[in-house]
């Protein structure tokens, strides 16, 4: 969703793919499809709160037909095809820290293990703390440049730091060959120096840094079979984007490019 601009009240916010044109702003609140964790998520959400953590959005409520009422952030939210403000180097910068302080949050909060946490894009090799999973550009809100807050955590789940930051690259390095990265995103961001920008914001460890390369290809298989299960499924979303985007050809391309760049991206963390 975008909270860019001025927007009167119960006007619907545009953007992402999964909530197209089901999320609303009502004045200080959104209304939105409530997740299948929704319960877990809000305990979880005013848990970072109480840590610190003041950079989501607040529960309000839970709705008798299915939604969920959070507080409105306001600020910008860019929207593919990706404007140059927030591929600077500053945003990037200020997107790992911001990840950075979720986590440092987040790792202090029990997960609830009751909970039925979404598997499409969490960490195969699970966790103990809970992971954003979907850091695109279209879920964090910037103000005067820098990344403010994080929205949108329908797709949480318990995995390991280095996970989230892997799918956060995918989106803000990008991890992306020149031709796919090219129909989204700015020209003439380099790869290896943007990945080393966000893990040295982050505050990646050594082993994380060695260990970022391969976790980034697996979370691209992940996020290739998220695609596949809702194009198998008939989500008509999904179904155009992948033929717009250059179809399986592209997530080919993507997965090759990643593993013959695997030494160059493993030299530019660690070097």
């Amino acid at each position: 969703m975008t909270t860019e601009g001025k927007m009167a009240e119960g006007e619907a916010l545009v953007g992402g793919m999964m909530n197209a044109g089901a999320v609303f702003r009502h004045g200080a609140v959104v209304e939105r499809p409530a997740p299948r964790t929704a319960r877990a998520l809000h305990a979880h959400l005013l848990a970072l709160a109480e840590h610190g953590f003041d950079a989501a959005p607040r529960p309000v409520r839970l709705t008798a037909d299915g939604r969920e009422r959070l507080t409105y952030i306001p600020g910008n939210v860019a929207l593919p095809p990706y404007p140059r403000w927030v591929m600077t180097e500053t945003a990037l910068r200020s997107v790992g820290s911001l990840l950075r302080r979720l986590h440092d949050a987040s790792a202090a909060i029990a997960v609830d293990t009751c909970a039925e946490w979404p598997r499409s894009l969490a960490d195969p090799a699970g966790g103990t703390m809970l992971c954003h999973n979907d850091v695109c550009p279209d879920n964090v809100v910037f103000r005067d440049g820098h990344a403010a807050a994080l929205i949108d955590f329908d797709l949480a789940a318990p995995g390991r730091a280095v996970w989230d930051v892997a799918m956060t690259a995918r989106y803000w390095v990008p991890m992306l060959d020149p031709a796919s990265a090219a129909a989204v995103h700015p020209g003439g961001l380099d790869a290896p120096t943007r990945l080393r920008i966000l893990a040295d914001s982050y505050g990646l460890s050594p082993q994380e840094r060695a260990d970022l390369p391969e976790v980034i290809e697996q979370a691209t298989a992940s996020c290739r079979a998220f695609v596949a299960d809702r194009v198998t499924d008939g989500d008509p979303v999904y179904t155009q984007a992948l033929s717009e985007r250059g179809g399986w050809e592209r997530w080919d391309r993507i997965q090759g490019w990643l593993v013959a760049q695997r030494d160059v991206f493993t030299a530019a963390l660690l070097n």
